[in-house]
């Protein structure tokens, strides 16, 4: 059982009545028109959910990891598309600039974020490496006051509709991943081109584009810590980042099964509800189980991380454990809607095809499987 402070309280209702009264009358027409959630965006950041955990020094809010969590779930259960904007906002591209960026970062960049309302985004991925990041090709050459980058990535949440981007490039190839350096670009620099957004499954509404640098020159105050740092940076903030993505794995989730609790007591077959059905009793028992079981493990990693302990292992065993059961959730939801899950009447089908990317992004399954291995094994 996890006891939460008025505080806590507070921001669990505040993000469910955003999520009743503007992110959840709006998912579908977003989903389907591929379009970005605008009038979400502008409710979250008029909230300050976008910086929840940023400093109030720079900005922010000074939110707990918990806090932000609670948000999450709430936001995710309306909208997976909306959740997954404030993930990378709050986790990938805040985390990183306020963690390891210099005073001029943190002025200049971070505050962009907490008080001027813009939108972040984390460029790892490159079309030769996803799972694998220390086999990026992406170069950063340092040339008088300024590095110059070159190469390409892939698969970039809020591409396009970010204005800061955390971006890691190679400034000593030879060295592999200890090589790794990390930057702030930022969006209209010259050399710096968003590609066209991707066609999708789900999270339809979160705009995932290709990147790319020819040339492109950015200050030399743009690098993030130390060169060669990148590496350490990209993994520390993905742990933080896989927290979040459990949260919005658990609204998917929390959201199917609620719509399966709600269909089954109204769909009546052989002279009674469904819900009388014992086989479909245990489905939803199972389902129920998978939520609470996954909300404990992400509340751990949460509780490790306000704490200021290692949770790498508890935010990968969270990430794994949320996104499969939101998959299962979902495919156990749209199961008991019969023809009704499979059509646009109900959004089951649209958890559905969300629910997938979570056991996908930020790490998937079987790279947190080795990321657990490794905490337990080798240790």
């Amino acid at each position: 059982m996890i006891e939460l402070n008025e505080d806590h309280k507070l921001i669990q209702q505040t993000a469910r009545d955003i999520a009743e009264d503007v992110i959840a009358p709006n998912a579908a027409y977003y989903d389907s028109h591929e379009e970005f959630p605008q009038k979400s965006f502008e409710a979250l950041r008029d909230a300050g959910f976008l910086a929840m955990m940023v400093s109030p020094e720079y900005g922010g809010a000074g939110l707990d990891t918990i806090s932000y969590v609670l948000a999450m779930i709430e936001v995710s259960k309306a909208c997976a598309s909306t959740g997954v904007m404030m993930s990378v906002n709050n986790s990938l591209a805040a985390f990183p600039l306020e963690t390891y960026g210099s005073e001029y970062i943190k002025n200049t960049f971070l505050r962009k974020i907490s008080e001027g309302g813009k939108l972040g985004a984390f460029a790892l991925s490159e079309p030769d490496a996803g799972s694998d990041p220390a086999g990026g090709r992406t170069t950063a050459v340092l040339d008088g006051d300024e590095y110059i980058l070159n190469g390409s990535k892939m698969w970039i949440t809020n591409g396009g509709v970010a204005d800061v981007y955390v971006v890691f490039a190679k400034t000593n190839p030879d060295l592999k991943h200890k090589g790794m350096s990390a930057f702030v670009v930022e969006k209209g620099t010259p050399g710096f081109e968003i590609g066209p957004k991707e066609k999708k499954l789900g999270i339809r509404a979160s705009p995932t584009t290709p990147l790319s640098f020819d040339d492109c020159r950015i200050p030399k105050e743009n690098l993030i810590g130390t060169e060669g740092e990148g590496f350490k940076i990209a993994m520390s903030t993905l742990d933080g980042g896989r927290i979040g993505i459990a949260a919005q794995a658990l609204g998917i989730g929390q959201a199917a099964l609620d719509a399966a609790i709600s269909y089954s007591k109204t769909r009546r077959a052989f002279g009674q509800p469904i819900s009388k059905f014992q086989g479909l009793r245990w489905m939803i028992a199972d389902a129920a189980m998978d939520m609470e079981a996954a909300k404990l493990l992400t509340f751990q990693a949460a509780i490790l991380k306000d704490k200021k302990l290692r949770f790498t292992k508890e935010a990968a065993m969270a990430k794994l454990y949320a996104s499969e059961a939101a998959v299962r959730t979902a495919d156990m939801s749209l199961q008991i809607h019969g023809g009704a899950g499979y059509s646009r009447d109900f959004p089951v089908e649209r958890y559905y095809r969300d629910a997938k990317i979570t056991a996908i992004y930020e790490g998937t399954s079987e790279i947190q499987r080795v990321v657990i291995s490794r905490e337990v094994i080798d240790k």
